[in-house]
């Protein structure tokens, strides 16, 4: 019988299967049930720099003594980080499976000193989200790419733990950025981060929220450069995020050279039965194609070069477009 058991950024993995950062993971009962279900390992919710940040500000605002503004201030900002410490601590002794932090920064020196508490609770790896968007006309995009890197190199001069970042698909040379975060001391990469859709009501002409969930054909991307990257940045491992949604989806994303894959939006519609469908599957096909480890196809298809990359893209492009009509 095919072994899918693997390993992420040096951890043992039951599975590929990673739970993705939600509000799913708040609820340990619900994480037991995946982890029971085939999960490889569980991603907290993240803990967001700027909440934290407005929530104390708010707090400051509303107060008119400086001292005690700011020790309401510190008040805030320790209880929101001692809370999801202690989260950790509790997730780490009733779980078999690896917990890996989350958090959601905009600048290189706010977490350095809460990401050491982190270790220290117990986590066994961090994952990174320094996922922003722009708005300055002006803005530099190579200092965008920099903050990132600064980030990584301050967490990696204060942990041991494994460093994960997660971005977003809206880089011009992504495989470009994987390799200065490598170089920055970045063990791992999730691609993608989906932003929150924007929408827009026609009866009441106002903005509003788009749909939350993913859809099947967001695994495109997703696909595309996590054998892109994997290719060129084979020192970086990949967890492929976004459009998971079944056996077929997890078994592209590790022939394409991913390490694990994140569900998310396939949790919240399907509950544990998609872990355990979807690993049935993936066994299914690994005795049927004669593989007895996850490591004999993974990253079969990623492309060794990059022409070979760029040879395969153009080609596909010849063959889908050469043979439609202009009607």
């Amino acid at each position: 019988m095919a072994d899918i058991s693997t390993s992420f950024v040096g951890l043992h993995l039951q599975s590929p299967i990673i739970i993705g950062s939600s509000g799913l993971t708040r609820n340990l009962d619900k994480v037991k049930a995946f982890a029971n279900a085939g999960a490889g390992a569980v991603i907290l919710k993240s803990l967001f720099e700027e909440q934290i940040e407005a929530e104390a500000q708010s707090m400051e605002q509303h107060n008119d003594y400086t001292e005690a503004s700011e020790y309401i201030a510190h008040y805030v900002r320790a209880e929101e980080v001692g809370r999801y410490l202690e989260q950790i601590s509790h997730y780490k002794r009733e779980l078999n499976i690896p917990v890996i932090a989350s958090i959601n920064c905009l600048r290189a020196d706010s977490w350095v000193d809460f990401a050491t508490r982190i270790q220290e609770a117990g986590a066994d790896a961090l994952e990174v989200n320094i996922m922003r968007l722009e708005t300055d006309l002006y803005f530099d995009p190579l200092a965008s790419e920099q903050n990132y890197c600064d980030i990584v190199k301050s967490l990696r001069s204060k942990l041991s733990i494994p460093i994960i970042v997660k971005l977003s698909r809206y880089h011009t040379a992504l495989p470009a950025l994987v390799d200065k975060l490598r170089a920055s001391g970045a063990n791992a990469v999730t691609l993608f981060n989906r932003s929150y859709q924007s929408d827009i009501d026609l009866n009441t002409e106002e903005f509003r929220s788009g749909d939350v969930f993913t859809h099947v054909g967001d695994f495109t991307d997703t696909l595309r450069f996590t054998a892109l990257v994997s290719s060129l940045v084979p020192q970086v491992e990949i967890s492929s995020s976004t459009g998971i949604y079944t056996w077929q989806e997890v078994t592209k994303s590790l022939l394409a050279g991913a390490s694990s894959v994140q569900m998310c939006t396939a949790l919240y519609k399907e509950g544990p039965s998609a872990i355990s469908n979807a690993l049935v599957a993936l066994g299914m096909w690994m005795d049927k194609r004669g593989y007895r480890s996850v490591d004999e196809f993974r990253a079969r298809l990623n492309g060794s070069t990059p022409e070979d990359v760029n040879v395969f893209e153009r080609i596909q492009f010849m063959k889908y477009f050469g043979g439609r009509g202009d009607s």
